[in-house]
């Protein structure tokens, strides 16, 4: 697969500050990739570096081949997106769109016609004669994906355009967003701090903090078999839930052992060998645990007792004391139960993570 943006070896300091290190990322022709992290991981610094609004310390930016890391940003091929929509308050959504356009001397027959394209792609024909100030926040955010489609470029860049749009927009621009890329198929490099616009937009999430990429890899992947405890702790609402324990040797096998209670391991896929005596963290997602169900003759059981019960509609979250424990189970939101009742639970092993206690990566 080619390469659409390749960054090697960057970094960026701010005096004595290290924002960005060493940091290398190969960006797939065609493909979503998000940026995903807390505030201050370094993600919008990052897409900032790319655009060329940031000088960057050391290290190299390709983009369709061409080494830009010293070009300026209209001549990077890119097309960006910010958070504020940035747009020209006196200017008609019409003369926003063109602006860039007619600076560049672009034909007007050429400048119609990519404004008529851009216009029904994100559905604002009839918006093209009013003023930002007259528009939504979601139409103005509309106008300001379709001044960075005008510019026809390889690279969209996309800095948090939804952050500033209420829950329901939100999700309604995410839709857009993800449609105009199956149509497109430009490369989007997209930043967040919304995990939900991550697994639902990405081809590749890149998770980072503290300017460093913890891991890269689809939704899928990155959900199911995190690569550390950060990402592990970070993906997911609500968290997973972390045991800390050791790895002890029952029946002959390698179980988990946490407060005087055991957990079989039976199930769990080891990319090493499990050895008894290791400190380790055991992970489990809140829909990964059964409350009450048929787990099998063979299954093992574990009791707890329900200490909080938050019905959310569709899903019903219950928080758990278990094993000097409290833990958080996803249900379904038609199941109800009463806080002080016992259960018994069942944890799926072939879904769960298993985490060095020292290194904190994945076992």
């Amino acid at each position: 697969m080619t390469s659409s943006v390749s960054i090697k070896d960057l970094s960026l300091n701010f005096g004595a500050v290290t924002v960005l290190q060493n940091l290398n990322l190969e960006i797939n022709d065609g493909e979503f990739l998000v940026l995903l992290g807390s505030s201050g991981c370094g993600k919008s610094t990052l897409l900032n570096c790319i655009a060329g609004l940031l000088d960057i310390s050391e290290g190299q930016i390709f983009i369709k081949g061409k080494n830009v890391t010293w070009e300026e940003p209209k001549d990077r091929g890119i097309g960006m997106v910010f958070q504020s929509y940035a747009l020209y308050p006196q200017m008609s959504v019409e003369k926003n769109l063109s602006f860039g356009l007619r600076v560049a001397k672009v034909p007007q027959a050429e400048i119609d016609k990519r404004i008529a394209r851009a216009a029904e792609i994100l559905q604002i024909q009839p918006l093209l004669k009013r003023k930002p100030a007259e528009l939504s926040g979601g139409q103005r955010q509309r106008v300001a994906i379709g001044r960075a489609l005008v510019r026809d470029v390889d690279v969209f860049l996309f800095d948090e355009p939804l952050s500033n749009l209420d829950a329901k927009l939100r999700s309604e621009l995410r839709v857009e967003i993800k449609r105009l890329h199956n149509a497109l198929k430009n490369t989007m490099i997209y930043v967040t701090h919304d995990q939900i616009e991550a697994l639902t937009l990405a081809d590749r999430i890149a998770i980072m903090k503290s300017g460093i990429i913890q891991q890269l890899d689809d939704p899928t992947t990155i959900y199911n078999k995190p690569r550390n405890l950060f990402v592990a702790g970070f993906i997911g609402s609500p968290s997973m839930n972390f045991l800390k324990g050791e790895l002890v040797e029952r029946d002959g096998k390698v179980a988990f052992a946490t407060d005087g209670v055991t957990f079989s391991l039976d199930g769990y896929s080891a990319s090493e060998p499990l050895v008894a005596g290791r400190k380790v963290i055991l992970g489990v997602r809140p829909e990964h645990i059964k409350v009450n169900e048929d787990l099998g003759a063979s299954a093992e059981v574990h009791d707890a007792v329900v200490d909080i019960e938050e019905p959310m509609g569709a899903d019903n979250l219950i928080w758990l004391k278990h094993a000097g424990h409290t833990m958080s189970v996803r249900i379904n939101g038609a199941r109800r139960f009463q806080v002080g009742t016992p259960v018994k639970l069942g944890f799926d092993m072939t879904l769960a993570s298993l985490f060095d206690a020292e290194s904190e990566l994945r076992i």
